[in-house]
């Protein structure tokens, strides 16, 4: 970006400082652009949100305020508009549209949307709203009831994918997203499809990606934790993630002997399951299409040397920590 005192091109540049917000204050890496003749700082309006969305993403972490995506999704579950949503839960007529598009809400219309997440109570509240004639409310308890005897029948399966990715809240360790395991399936798939990496550097791939996303926005892909260990960072129980998917046909996993005594899984697209880019954000296929083109030509051993450079792995690797996506600011390879 070019200086409008100098027209000279100025430097990015990050550096920690406290915002408030709400009565509470929050440590933030801020970033702008700076000035070296005049000393004055810039910012765009891509730099304005990840240095305003550090602190709403602190905020909503520290009174358990749900994200837009959940907010949407719970909309979604019961093919609601956000006007109908907003009726039943007692909010003005464009409050939930407002929510999914980022604004907060307060601590107790936060509490109302995560009350709704359970079917049974989201029933409640529709027998109880005036602005819903008699048949629409029907026609909405029956999908919720639908929603509970699904759950039943499917518990095994929705509790294995709970396991196989976690069941926390979003928070600095998930990149403040809820796991969402159909986007990193299909996460998976696409670098299957890509590059065919061997599991190793499927796992640099991987978090690269949701890394990248978070340094871009403040968001991760996936929602899925990162570990740092020996060969740099992984996510949390690979190896059961992986078996799972290949043993449902997402992906196939080939095996390779290696003259020097060890096997190598190398993943493969199968042809009758294609990559599902519906899923995904324009920005965050941008993402993954970087991540791809970057790396697409790197050696296994390459990549592990390459992710050792990074913060994120050099402050974790000692203890095995869960990685922070706060260390996405101090990406340097990509």
């Amino acid at each position: 970006m070019k200086s409008p005192i100098t027209s000279k091109e100025m430097i990015l540049t990050k550096e920690s400082r406290s915002i408030d917000f709400r009565k509470e204050s929050f440590d933030v890496v801020f970033h702008y652009y700076k000035c070296e003749d005049s000393g004055e700082q810039f910012t765009t309006g891509a730099l304005d949100d990840v240095n305003m969305n550090q602190v709403y993403n602190q905020y909503r972490d520290l009174f358990n305020i749900p994200f837009p995506d959940e907010i949407i999704r719970i909309r979604k579950k019961y093919n609601l508009s956000a006007t109908k949503m907003s009726a039943i839960l007692g909010f003005g007529i464009n409050s939930y549209r407002q929510y999914e598009s980022g604004e907060m809400p307060s601590v107790s219309n936060a509490r109302l949307i995560q009350m709704i997440d359970d079917s049974k109570k989201f029933i409640d509240l529709v027998e109880l709203c005036d602005l819903l004639d008699s048949k629409t409310k029907e026609k909405y308890i029956d999908i919720a009831q639908s929603i509970v005897e699904d759950r039943k029948r499917n518990i095994f399966k929705f509790n294995l994918k709970n396991y196989l990715l976690g069941d926390h809240l979003a928070d600095v360790y998930s990149g403040y997203r809820n796991p969402n395991f159909e986007k990193f399936t299909e996460m998976v798939v696409f670098f299957s499809e890509q590059i065919e990496p061997f599991k190793t550097k499927m796992n640099k791939l991987l978090f690269y990606a949701d890394f990248l996303m978070f340094k871009q926005s403040c968001f991760s892909i996936s929602g899925v934790r990162y570990r740092a260990i020996d060969m740099g960072p992984v996510p949390n129980n690979f190896q059961s993630i992986f078996e799972y998917l290949a043993n449902n046909d997402y992906i196939d996993i080939n095996y390779t002997q290696f003259p020097q005594g060890y096997t190598g899984e190398q993943f493969k697209a199968r042809k009758e399951r294609s990559f599902n880019k519906e899923l995904f954000t324009e920005i965050e296929m941008d993402v993954l299409n970087k991540v791809a083109k970057v790396f697409k030509d790197s050696s296994t051993n390459s990549i592990i040397e390459t992710s050792h450079l990074e913060e994120a792995w050099k402050k974790n690797e000692k203890e095995k920590n869960v990685i922070s996506y706060n260390y996405a600011f101090d990406l340097t390879q990509i």
